[in-house]
Formats: C-alpha cells, structure tokens, sequence
C-alpha cells in the first residue's frame, strides 16, 4: 500500500478525541512532516545548484502537478515575480486537468499521462529548463509521464513526492523525497504530504534564487516595489542596506526606477545612475560584487 494512503494507528479513533487532544494530533502531525522533509537535505542541495545553472542561462521553472501537489506547485510559481521580480513567462505551473482545475478538483486528471507530455510541448520546453513533478504517492501519471519525457529532452527533472519507492523517483534526475508516511485522515494528502512538499518547495525555490544573486544579507533585493506596502519595504531595504536616511532611500529609489540594488549602489558608491547602472552590469547583477568590485 502506498504510505499515505494507510490509516496510521496513532489517529484511530481521532473522531472521540476531545478538541484539544485533536489540534495536538493535528499540529504534531504537522511538525513531523517538517522533520521528514529534512530527509531530502542533500539532493535539494544538489537540485539547488543545478537548477540555479540552468536558469542562469535562460531556463525556465515549468511546474507539473494534480490535485493538492498542483496546487502547491502553482503557489510556488506564483509567488517568484512579487518576491524575486522573476518574469511571470519562466515560471509556469502546468495543472492535470488544465487551469479550471486550480479551483475546481478534476480527479481523473491526474491518469493522463500524454496531457502532461503535451503541456510541456505547448509551453515549448527546452533541454535549458527546470522541471519540477510532484506527487504524494510518488506514482501519479500525469507527474510521471512529464518528468519522464523531460528528462528525455535533456531538460532537468526534480521530483518532489512522500513515497521513497514511487515512480517519480525513477522518473526524475533529482528526488526530493519526504517520507511522511500515513496520514492524520488516510489518503488526504493535503495534510502531512503536502506540508511537507510546500517546505521542499519553498526551500528549493528560494534556495535557487540565492545562488543567483537575488538576495543580499538577507533581503529580497530583486524584488519590485508595485504597491504601497512593498514600496515602504523597499525604502526600508535601501536605507538599512546603504545605511541612509530613509528620505535619502527614498529619492535613489526614485532616481533607480524602483531598483533596489541599483539604489545601493548609487548610494553606497556615491555614483550617478549611469555609473551605478553599469557596476551592476559588470557585476552580473550582483550586489554584493557590485559593492566589493570582486
């Protein structure tokens, strides 16, 4: 049987429990999904700097998923552009089902194995891009498939799945496995399983990120300023960062068009914005080069 799928001993007769003894049950079976995510440490460490290279050099993260892990994957994706101002185009989470079932659940989706060969052509994957499948049970065919024929096209395929012997594994360059086990309710994997997938997630995107470049001690100096909230971040960034006034912040942030970094280097450097503009180029973007020259 596969592990989540079982009923876990621990949680019979969850339904007569008082409400206290229930919500413990239910936030310790969180924390263990956590731990169990911290079993994938050295092949996210290696899913880390291999995909950073690939996006390094133009790639793309293309996202597979069904049901929760789908839904995971989209939360992921979507969150790249308001957090590290990566383009909206080289993140795309493709849904067993197709979009509508973001929202409405599309259970027989998840057994089509060509729909997920044929999303990835639609988005004209290349050997460049990141393939990220994931599946609690480690054996779903859409996920399957999509990380099967990415890995064929040379593209980089990582696996992220709660079954330590599910196909994904094989399917995949990379496994990211967190084996949870049986869940608090048996079968619903949006519980421990996907915990545990959404802390892989998070850990492998933002990961991919630092090793490109888009923070610097600590904060998030790619991100845009689009509204009200994130424009008093960003002055509050470049203040701390450059250790400046926040009005002083605020006018580089200006001077900038809303870039962080070029702010920091204007004012750290003490350089008109052409300067700052072309420190950071010979950079690569990288503040903290930027600001050491080395």
């Amino acid at each position: 049987m596969i592990p989540t799928e079982s009923a876990a001993g621990r949680y019979l007769g969850l339904e007569s429990w008082t409400t206290p003894d229930m919500v413990d049950a239910l936030l310790e079976s969180q924390m263990t999904a956590t731990a169990a995510a911290f079993g994938a440490r050295d092949a996210l460490a290696l899913a880390v700097d291999q995909a950073a290279e690939r996006l390094l050099n133009g790639g793309r993260l293309l996202y597979l998923g069904a049901g929760t892990s789908g839904r995971l994957a989209a939360l992921d994706a979507a969150e790249l552009a308001p957090t590290f101002g990566w383009p909206t185009d080289r993140a795309i989470a493709l849904m067993a089902g197709g979009p509508n079932a973001f929202i409405h659940a599309a259970e027989g989706a998840e057994d089509d194995g060509p729909a997920a060969i044929a999303a990835l052509d639609s988005v004209h994957m290349t050997a460049a891009d990141v393939v990220i499948g994931l599946a609690a049970s480690g054996r779903t065919p859409y996920v399957v498939a999509g990380l099967t024929h990415a890995r064929a096209q040379g593209a980089l395929a990582v696996a992220i799945g709660n079954n330590p012997t599910g196909a994904i594994t094989q399917a995949a360059d990379i496994a990211l496995t967190a084996a949870t086990g049986a869940e608090v309710l048996a079968g619903s994997t949006r519980m421990k399983a996907g915990t545990a997938q959404k802390a892989l997630l998070n850990c492998l995107s933002t990961g991919v990120f630092i090793k490109m470049g888009y923070v610097y001690r600590g904060r998030m100096v790619e991100m845009r300023p689009t509204n009200q909230k994130l424009h008093i971040r960003a002055v509050q960034m470049v203040a701390e960062l450059a250790d400046a006034a926040p009005a002083q912040a605020e006018a580089a942030l200006a001077q900038a068009d809303g870039s962080i970094k070029l702010a920091v280097v204007m004012l750290l450097r003490d350089l008109p914005l052409a300067a700052a503009k072309q420190v950071l180029a010979d950079a690569n973007g990288r503040l903290n080069r930027a600001l050491t020259g080395t």
